[in-house]
Order: C-alpha cells, then structure tokens, then sequence
C-alpha cells in the first residue's frame, strides 16, 4: 500500500472511531426512558346534579383527591337505568375506582354486579342501597350515615322549640300542629326522618298532630315551595311548625311563607318554626337570620374525605380504613358519620 493509501486507510480508521465514541457517548447521556405509570382515575357517580348536599359531598371527594387522582363525575338525574349506562361506560375506560351515589337504593345488586366482574373498588355514598348487595363483593363499602339519627335529633330540636317558646302554641290548645314534607315515599332515610322526627318529640312531651297530608316533594325546594304555597293559604291559623326532610324543602317551605308575611327575619313579625336537616349554607344563614329554627348537621366535608380516602386505599392495596377517623358499624362493611344539631345557639 502507497503513502496516498495507508493516510486514507488511517483516516476511516479515525473517523469510525470517533463515530462509535460519540454513539456511545450518547447512549451513555441518555438513558432509556421509563414506562409511565398509568394514572390513578376515579369515577364519581351523583344520582342527581342540583342536590345540593350531594353537590358539597362531591366537592369534597374532589377536593381530597387532588392532585392525587384524575376525577370524573357524572349525574344521573333521578334515571336509575342512565346510571348503569354510565357505569358501564366507567368500567370500559377502566378507571381505577367508583365512588356511587346510587340513584334507586333497591337497584345496587346490578350495580356491584357489573362492578365485581370488573374488579374495581367502589365505595357507595349517603344512598343507602340493602347492604347485603353490598357484601356480596370484597372490594365494595359504604359511607354514609345512620338514617333514625336525623329524625331523631329534629325531634329534639322540636321539643326544646316547645319547651323555650310557649307562644309558638299559637292557639293555645296544648299541641303542636305540624306539616310534614317528606323527600319519598319509598326512600329508607326519607321515612326514617319522617318517623323518627314525630316519635322523638312525642317522647319527650309534644303532644303531635299533623296537619293535611304528608307533601311529598323528592328532596327538592321548588317542589316544597309549591306544595306549601298551595297549602299554606287555607292552613295559615292552624299550622305552628313545618318539619322537612331535608334543608333544600324547608328553604322552600320558607320562601312560600314569606310570600304570605312570615319568617321575614328579626325578632319581629309572623314567624313559624321550620327544621330541616343537613346544614346546607343557606339553611345555616337562614337560621343565623332568624327565618328558620333548626338543621341536623350532616356533615358532607367529612363524607367525601371518608370516601376519597377509602378509594385510595382500595386502588394502592391498603386496607379501606387506613387514615380514616371511623369505625366499621356492626355490618362490617359500612362507615357511619354522626350527625349533630344547630339552632344557631350552639
């Protein structure tokens, strides 16, 4: 080989070197990228988008999975059937866990059903569907809390009323003469505060006495106006307390009594005691301005972290009560979060 052919031959040799020595320089800078963990995904499922409760519940869950799941909430708006479509829907997305407010609480064995065949925690809320469905599946609990307590707590905010405020007996003839609404008929806590309300008070020296009929109303404040906006006006000497199922009816017994003069506020003027329950902002702030007598507090923050909590736990493998202030009640499988009363006074 000529000079002109070894300088050439050294030449290729170098400029292979030099191309191998960047390659795997570069290799070496670089390492291979790892696989992305799939994101942690929850389905939220409301049985209707304007309860208002439900709506701070939500919010909550939302709040305390921030940043720590992606979160997807749909409404069902009363449609049982419309909700296992959007089940069915979560479960093709495959996300992580479902958080079920379910909308017909006999409907929950279909649910968990196609729920357990996709092996994915859930955790139901506040609607309490027959708890037997509910065990029929390891990874399934419930959140919510227990029915009577509600009614119960009304009926003693009913009897302190009576005790404190003799003049609400407005025709003097030794019982209270009450209206009731009432969410359904057919609904577990509906007819447990319902019931329990009245009984209480009664056991602790009220003499009770319903006037008209129970006004069904579905848990809706425009419902409850109307009802009492048509009642009210024939009933108006004979009714001294309004008892409601929920805060969203009794603000809605309220505005039909303001349009005839009463609850306007103050210490003055017409007034007629009207409990609910939930807390609700507006119903708090109604009894903060004297329009309203008493709520039960049921407390949605502490709900939805409960719940939120408990789906985490599912989806990383821990127990579902890991970090949660509750206990298991005697079913084994369902977290009851205690109610309390307020007046304003308290």
């Amino acid at each position: 080989m000529n000079i002109v052919g070894r300088r050439a031959a050294v030449i290729v040799a170098l400029s292979l070197s030099l191309f191998f020595s960047a390659c795997l320089w570069g290799c070496e800078s670089k390492p291979p990228e790892k696989a992305a963990l799939p994101k942690t995904t929850i389905g939220i499922l409301v049985y209707r988008q304007d309860d208002v409760y439900i709506g701070l519940v939500s919010k909550a869950i939302q709040e305390a999975l921030a940043d720590k799941a992606e979160v997807e909430i749909v409404a069902a708006e009363g449609d049982q059937l419309l909700q296992n479509e959007q089940i069915d829907a979560f479960i093709k997305k495959n996300v992580s866990a479902l958080a079920v407010n379910i909308v017909d609480t006999q409907a929950a064995a279909r649910a968990v059903d196609a729920i357990k065949k996709a092996g994915i925690p859930v955790v139901f809320f506040n609607r309490e569907p027959d708890l037997s469905s509910i065990k029929a599946y390891d990874k399934a609990r419930f959140v919510g809390t227990t029915a009577a307590d509600a009614g119960i707590m009304q009926g003693e905010i009913i009897a302190d009323l009576w005790r404190k405020h003799p003049e609400y007996d407005r025709n003097k003839d030794g019982k209270c003469q009450y209206v009731m609404i009432q969410a359904n008929l057919d609904n577990p806590e509906a007819v447990a505060r319902t019931e329990f309300s009245v009984k209480q008070a009664r056991k602790e020296g009220v003499d009770m006495q319903q006037v008209g009929e129970t006004l069904f109303c579905s848990w809706d404040e425009n419902m409850a106006y109307e009802a009492m906006r048509l009642m009210f006006p024939y009933n108006s000497d004979t009714i001294e307390l309004i008892i409601a199922n929920n805060d969203s009816m009794a603000l809605g017994a309220i505005r039909a009594l303001n349009e005839s003069g009463y609850n306007l506020g103050g210490d003055s003027g017409k007034f007629i005691p009207v409990v609910g329950v939930d807390a609700i902002p507006r119903a708090v702030e109604a009894i903060q301005k004297g329009m309203m007598s008493g709520t039960v507090v049921q407390d949605g923050a502490a709900m939805g972290r409960a719940v939120a909590t408990m789906l985490l736990n599912a989806v990383n493998g821990r127990d579902f009560l890991d970090g949660v202030p509750y206990s298991w009640d005697d079913s084994g499988i369902a977290v009851r979060i205690p109610y309390a009363r307020f007046t304003g006074e308290n």
